[in-house]
């Protein structure tokens, strides 16, 4: 399959829910992947942050969010995951606009955290919309965005790019407006989707059925730990190339752009065979040694001459993607697999809390220990993220047997 017949392939070709939903996604992730990587560069090289500030401030602004995430999931559930979505989008762009008045660090908080409560709010609605927009076929369909929202991701590498390699804050500033206005695009976009009404909810049980769901509370804190893989190459990365290693800058953007373009000719020729809840424990368990050979590659860049150390951090970054494609599609058959259709925003939001703290902790751990320690750092964050993947077949086989019915994907899939 050549590059062009990967992307249409993406698309829906018919007009309708699942094509605008897609184009959404294309839309937010391209102004998301202009920030993604230049936010923290921007903060530490233009507003004169220090990269300990920077980290502490994210990870103050993700443990502040965790309060949002099971209300937020709950109100999807009762007025409709459109209805959030299309209500917090405006909030989001005037978060992002906010960073160009950020001059200290007290700001640089307050601005995040708005910015980061606006977009757990978005990614926790997304979750119960999309399983509304695909019905039965979620799991595959959830792959396919997973490859938009890189290819989305790629095109704001690239873009990016260019402000990283200008270092003006001119550059910098004109990405934050470009994101502001894709937050603002996405949100007329999804006006033109028909409305959801809430799911019929069972009349007797628990209000939150999740807290007594205890193989999924266990898959989920689980997956709060392993999330310490997804700041790696966003958060990690531009500051190792930078700071520990002879690669030039340009490698950052670069790296970037071939995980994304990986994920999007991979994600559903890989991901989409990932369907079960038990396949999607076998998924997370193989991702886990992708990510410990990427760590190792990466980590061993370090006071490498110039091309080694490009081909080493390539090389890594390929591996890391890898390990990305089986996470990720492990997560889709669980986190789709598992929840009862009436409360799939109580459950993403409850998945958006644990995984609200492997976000808070990231920063600090990874621009603390790991990029403190150097090689061992680095190749110590493989060995403890391969180790925790290896526990996930086993709660998956637990959460399988614990359902009351077969969930309607698992059925669907058998």
């Amino acid at each position: 399959m050549n590059p062009v017949s990967a992307v249409t392939s993406l698309f829906p070709t018919e007009p309708g829910p699942r094509r605008s939903y897609a184009v959404a996604t294309l839309v937010n992730t391209f102004g998301t992947g202009l920030l993604l990587v230049s936010l923290p560069l921007y903060l530490t090289r233009i507003v004169h942050l220090s990269a300990a500030q920077v980290g502490l401030g994210l990870t103050i602004a993700a443990t502040i969010t965790l309060l949002v995430g099971l209300p937020i999931g709950d109100l999807a559930d009762r007025r409709g995951p459109l209805e959030v979505a299309k209500t917090v989008l405006p909030l989001q762009a005037a978060a992002t606009l906010a960073f160009l008045f950020v001059d200290n660090f007290i700001a640089f908080v307050i601005v995040a955290t708005v910015d980061t409560m606006a977009a757990r709010a978005v990614i926790t609605a997304e979750g119960a919309l999309l399983r509304r927009v695909a019905g039965e076929e979620a799991a595959s369909y959830r792959s396919s965005t997973h490859a938009i929202t890189n290819l989305g991701f790629s095109a704001g590498f690239a873009c990016c790019g260019i402000a990283i390699q200008l270092g003006t804050s001119m550059a910098y500033h004109a990405l934050i407006i470009i994101d502001a206005l894709t937050f603002l695009t996405a949100w007329a976009v999804l006006r033109g989707l028909p409305r959801y009404e809430p799911l019929p909810k069972p009349k007797t049980g628990p209000r939150w059925g999740v807290l007594r769901d205890r193989p999924f509370v266990a898959l989920a804190v689980l997956g709060a730990v392993c999330s310490l893989e997804f700041a790696v190459l966003t958060l990690l990365l531009p500051l190792w190339v930078v700071e520990r290693t002879d690669a030039p800058r340009w490698t950052i953007p670069l790296a970037l752009v071939i995980n994304t373009l990986l994920v999007v000719w991979f994600q559903v020729r890989l991901g989409g065979h990932v369907k079960t809840i038990r396949q999607g424990g076998l998924a997370w368990r193989r991702a886990g040694v992708f990510f410990l050979f990427s760590c190792c590659a990466i980590g061993l860049a370090a006071g490498l001459p110039t091309w080694p150390a490009l081909i080493l951090l390539v090389a890594g970054v390929s591996l890391h993607t890898f390990g990305e494609i089986y996470h990720l599609a492990a997560g889709f058959a669980l986190t789709m697999g598992l929840p009862p259709a009436h409360a799939q925003g109580q459950y993403d939001g409850f998945l958006g809390i644990t995984g609200g703290l492997g976000v808070a902790l990231a920063p600090a751990l990874l621009l603390g220990p790991v990029m403190g320690m150097g090689k061992p750092g680095m190749i110590g964050l493989g060995v403890f993220l391969v180790l925790a993947c290896m526990l996930t077949p086993a709660l998956a086989r637990w959460g399988e047997r614990t359902r009351p019915v077969p969930s309607d994907l698992a059925a669907a899939a058998d």
